[in-house]
């Protein structure tokens, strides 16, 4: 197996998901770029991740057995100290990849790109929506810092040299799950290149619902994450106020998407608190209505029933109008895109 010759090296860390790992390698194998080799990080896994990767021995893929202790960017750390190809892309073991990817992403790296990143098809049971990326705008730290996580770990590819001098991801307890989005921050902030494909290359893979512990883990991380990067900044209140209610925003959708309506209307009622002139929130709390009436079969909970009108009649003025602005509420949300 000659792997002298890779021109991309592909990490996938991977615990105990030996059926989605044969996808992403098979995904790989059928790349029309043929210049690649692939390090698997395992997590000591204890299901049949060996005996996958050993029906991939006619290609040049290998196996690294590895204790990365919960900590994600330990393990692509580990691949990419190793790392001798000139560029490297991460896929996970649960997505894949369509054929062109790294032809495409390739091809804008060798006419100068530094990272390049495409769109992908999210993709759950029974359901799919194709996600682009950004950033969009000329200030790509400050839009990234201020407006979110807008690259995804499976599609991107980069520079090796770019990873390694950066000292590859953050290991730090309170960023995991939150680990790449401050790796972005940090490159974007040196100036690096980064180009965006529009053409869906790649899958990413949601799985059920996610608990509402999960919720709260990730909505901290992305906090850790900002707050180490505001902290080196020197940025308005009110803009440090808008981005700590977009975090609390994003985590109040991702509660309304588990049905866990109490959880969502707390942090609904946080965004508001650090930034009450942000109408996506209110679209989100009308659309927090809908689906708590479509779970109660079209009886509003009782534990979001009275602080719904509360906040109806904060906005229209008086409880007798409130009703009446839950339902205005319901339309203006229609009109924004939730993401």
């Amino acid at each position: 197996m000659n792997t002298s010759a890779a021109r991309v090296e592909v990490i996938i860390p991977t615990y105990n998901q030996a059926d989605f790992l044969r996808e992403a390698l098979q995904s790989v194998v059928a790349q029309t770029f043929r210049e690649w080799k692939v390090t698997v990080v395992n997590n000591m896994s204890t299901d049949h991740t060996h005996a996958v990767v050993a029906e991939f021995s006619a290609h040049p893929i290998r196996i690294i057995d590895f204790a990365n202790h919960g900590v994600i960017a330990a393990a692509r750390n580990r691949a990419l100290r190793d790392a001798s190809a000139p560029y490297v892309a991460f896929l996970d073991s649960d997505d894949w990849w369509y054929p062109l990817k790294l032809a495409r992403c390739i091809e804008r790296l060798e006419q100068g790109a530094e990272l390049v990143c495409h769109a992908e098809e999210w993709k759950s049971e029974g359901s799919s929506r194709i996600m682009r990326y950004g950033p969009h705008h000329r200030m790509v730290y400050r839009e990234m810092l201020l407006g979110g996580n807008c690259l995804s770990t499976s599609a991107i590819v980069g520079r090796t040299s770019l990873f390694q001098q950066v000292g590859g991801f953050s290991e730090r307890a309170d960023f995991i799950t939150a680990e790449d989005y401050d790796l972005w921050l940090r490159l974007s902030q040196r100036g690096t290149r980064i180009e965006l494909i529009d053409d869906v290359l790649g899958v990413f893979r949601i799985h059920a619902a996610s608990a509402s512990s999960s919720i709260v883990r990730n909505r901290d991380a992305e906090m850790a994450v900002v707050n180490s990067h505001l902290e080196k900044n020197d940025f308005a209140a009110s803009t440090v106020r808008r981005r700590i209610g977009l975090s609390h925003y994003s985590a109040a959708r991702a509660f309304t998407k588990a049905n866990d309506f109490h959880n969502a209307w707390r942090e609904f009622v946080t965004a508001l608190r650090h930034d009450p002139l942000f109408a996506r929130t209110y679209a989100g709390l009308a659309l927090l209505l809908v689906a708590s009436l479509r779970n109660s079969s079209n009886r509003i909970n009782n534990d979001f029933q009275s602080p719904l009108l509360r906040i109806c009649a904060t906005r229209f003025g008086d409880c007798s109008q409130a009703r009446a602005g839950a339902g205005r509420l319901v339309s203006v949300g229609a009109r924004f895109h939730l993401s």
